[in-house]
């Protein structure tokens, strides 16, 4: 996990086929998308990523989740940087 100074923190709303993926994986990384998903979405809030997982994931698949990770601020500013 990036050193927190060096650390951004967001949140990924997933239903439960991926959320057995990420367990799979050893709760390291995300999976390869699946088919019905064109992009990788992260969001900035707690609070967003569970209006996601409450209105989309919950009515597509039963059940919604809320992960959260840290990112390096360092690779993330080789894209352009991030606001917030």
């Amino acid at each position: 996990m990036p050193d927190e100074t060096d650390a951004i923190t967001l949140w990924r709303p997933v239903g439960p086929q991926e959320l057995a993926l990420i367990e799979q994986g050893g709760m390291r990384a995300f999976p390869p998308r699946l088919p019905d998903q064109p992009i990788f979405y992260p969001v900035l809030t707690e609070e967003y990523a569970a209006k996601i997982a409450r209105d989309w994931n919950v009515p597509a698949s039963g059940a919604g989740f809320v992960t959260r990770f840290q990112v390096k601020r360092s690779f993330i500013d080789r894209y352009g940087g991030f606001r917030h």
